[in-house]
């Protein structure tokens, strides 16, 4: 098997293009193409990590900020769950709640800050309310349509056969929509992972974003480019465990995704032997 082909097979392929930026950051900092308070050099950058951690400042930051993900993720998506299940399935509670949610969605970020901090003050609440609220959109969004995406001709034979109510939903409408739903899920933890960038900047003194902020006021850059890759490191790994969770809840479905990680599996002997 080729190297190329075994890069796919095996996942790998994602690694060049990090590998490739890295190669090239390595150059522009080495050669002084770029000023290192702009760009430090990827080694300052290692020094910063391993003075943060050797301190004990770096894990607390990360835990704050852990925390806060999970926690304003978890409410985003229980609110998103009920209101886009709500909206999918009732044509007038989708009349009633949608057009105000679709306004609603279109407000950035930043501009949630003043009237949170004013409403909540700049503790816990307004941090956890801001993540929740990122979350919440694509959560709603994906479960409403995925609702609205159900084919008729099931839910019409499934009717035929007696089900109804809660029998309808859990036989019918919950599997076809998981696919949507799960989708809303990623998209739900990649906002709150960006809003908790935002929300770390009304006052926080711990998390990620603060680092990012301390960074910034202190004129130390190689902390700004540290906790920019933990975020990236960070949000990447929660979104593989969710994708690999999803992947479980619907391993029935026959889709194009499926089938290629089909073909995948079957050019590689080592993926089919632990298979």
């Amino acid at each position: 098997m080729s190297l190329r082909a075994r890069l796919a097979a095996s996942g790998g392929a994602g690694l060049v293009l990090p590998a490739l930026l890295l190669a090239l950051w390595g150059a522009l900092t080495r050669f002084g193409l770029v000023p290192p308070n702009l760009l430090p050099a990827p080694l300052a950058v290692l020094r910063a990590f391993r003075d943060l951690w050797l301190s004990g400042e770096l894990w607390e930051h990360i835990e704050v900020t852990l925390l806060r993900v999970l926690l304003g993720f978890l409410l985003g998506t229980a609110a998103g769950t009920v209101v886009g299940a709500l909206s999918g399935y009732s044509v007038p509670w989708r009349r009633l709640l949608d057009p105000t949610f679709q306004a609603l969605r279109s407000i950035p970020s930043f501009a949630w800050i003043p009237l949170f901090v004013l409403w909540l003050g700049i503790f816990e609440a307004s941090k956890l309310t801001l993540i929740a609220l990122g979350a919440f959109f694509p959560v709603y969004l994906n479960t409403m349509a995925g609702i609205q995406q159900v084919d008729r001709k099931l839910v019409e034979v499934a009717r035929i056969h007696g089900y109804g109510g809660v029998a309808l939903v859990r036989r019918v409408l919950l599997p076809a929509t998981l696919p949507a739903y799960i989708t809303g899920l990623r998209g739900g933890l990649g906002l709150a992972w960006m809003f908790v960038v935002a929300a770390e900047f009304m006052g926080a003194s711990e998390g990620l974003g603060f680092l990012l902020i301390d960074g910034q006021q202190t004129g130390r850059p190689a902390n700004i480019i540290a906790a920019v890759m933990l975020f990236a490191v960070f949000g990447k790994a929660s979104d593989v465990a969710l994708a690999a969770l999803g992947r479980h809840f619907v391993s029935w479905q026959d889709s194009f995704q499926s089938a290629q990680e089909r073909t995948a599996d079957a050019a590689d002997p080592s993926r089919l032997q632990e298979v």
